[in-house]
């Protein structure tokens, strides 16, 4: 077993070990001690791994409850929410009691995000069933629900108690889907780990559990230095500014994972253009977002991205923080004001 520590305001491991699926209810009570648990997680992975998770817990002697979502970014709204807050209530959890978190990135989000309002805040644990979870968003302590105007717009800080990766999760995934994940691990390595993008680039033989724990350990790294996003944790936005605008120009018809690819294409476009970098990084990224299947460019013109991205969350006022490469190893934050927009999801400076 791979161990990563997130020391925050709130410590929690991350445990990542193939197999810790079917020891979960153990690895939670030895952890977090007595306490019921809501199994919250969407019918796909449901009906793939519920089975093994609610016969860990019952071998481990713990209670449990489910709330079962249809899969898919559509079900993480206020709607579900609200629904999962009622059920709590009506099961009549208290502070001692659990969440449990079984599934990708929504499920992640929602479950997180019912954590930190119900009671004014209660436990939650993860178990990320997606490589794009694994490695980025069961870190670090950021919970959220869509709105119609827009990604994670509603939302908290709530960290988990406890974090279970297994990586024999990941057999079951869609080739988009687990393509979906190595994005997000390509930006780790273009972020802080030249050493990860070299790895990388020999797609038949990756080191899973070693390609989570150093995704993990980054972002904790980060996230231990900057718990509330107002500074270095901003770097974890790679790709991310411009992604998340093709995303929600594709009615998120479009995988996440999949924007941000396209984004850390576009973003090294941009940095070349100012004299941030050289040329021939662009190609470098490209060629690896390229081998695992993931766009290196935007289906929609700059004129339809940037009224999207003038309601990203992380814009301040007329300025936002674009996150650039230097080189494969290193980014820094840029700021721009926002009509420097254009110009930057074109992917060149006018």
């Amino acid at each position: 077993m791979q161990t990563v520590s997130v020391n925050v305001s709130r410590p929690y491991e991350v445990r990542i070990e193939t197999g810790i699926l079917a020891r979960a209810g153990e690895e939670i009570r030895k952890t977090l001690g007595e306490g019921r648990i809501m199994i919250v997680t969407d019918d796909t992975v449901d009906a793939l791994w519920g089975a093994r998770l609610e016969s860990s817990l019952t071998e481990a002697g713990v209670s449990f409850k489910k709330f079962v979502i249809p899969h898919g970014e559509a079900s993480k709204n206020a709607q579900s929410w609200l629904a999962l807050l009622e059920t709590l209530a009506e099961n009549a959890f208290t502070r001692t009691d659990i969440l449990c978190a079984l599934g990708g990135g929504v499920v992640g989000d929602l479950t997180g995000f019912a954590a930190a309002t119900f009671l004014r805040g209660i436990r939650y644990v993860g178990i990320p069933t997606t490589l794009l979870a694994m490695v980025d968003s069961s870190v670090g302590g950021k919970t959220a629900v869509d709105l119609s105007r827009g990604k994670n717009l509603a939302g908290a800080f709530h960290h988990p108690s406890l974090v279970l990766c297994d990586p024999g999760a990941l057999s079951t995934l869609p080739e988009e889907v687990f393509a979906d994940g190595m994005a997000e691990v390509i930006k780790y390595g273009v972020l802080g780990d030249a050493e990860l993008f070299e790895i990388l680039k020999d797609r038949d033989h990756l080191p899973m559990e070693e390609v989570i724990r150093r995704c993990v350990a980054m972002k904790a790294a980060i996230v231990e230095e900057d718990e509330t996003d107002h500074g270095k944790r901003k770097l974890l936005n790679y790709g991310h500014t411009a992604g998340h605008a093709i995303e929600a120009r594709a009615n998120f018809t479009m995988l996440h994972g999949h924007g941000v690819a396209a984004g850390m294409v576009i973003a090294a476009r941009y940095a070349h253009s100012i004299g941030l970098c050289g040329g021939g990084i662009i190609e470098e990224i490209a060629s690896l977002v390229r081998l695992y299947g993931l766009p290196d460019a935007s289906p929609y013109p700059a004129s339809e991205l940037t009224e999207t991205a003038l309601r990203d969350k992380k814009r301040e006022g007329g300025r936002i923080d674009l996150v650039l490469p230097e080189r494969i190893g290193s980014c820094v934050l840029h700021r721009v004001g926002v009509d420097a927009l254009p110009a930057f999801l074109s992917g060149g400076a006018v």
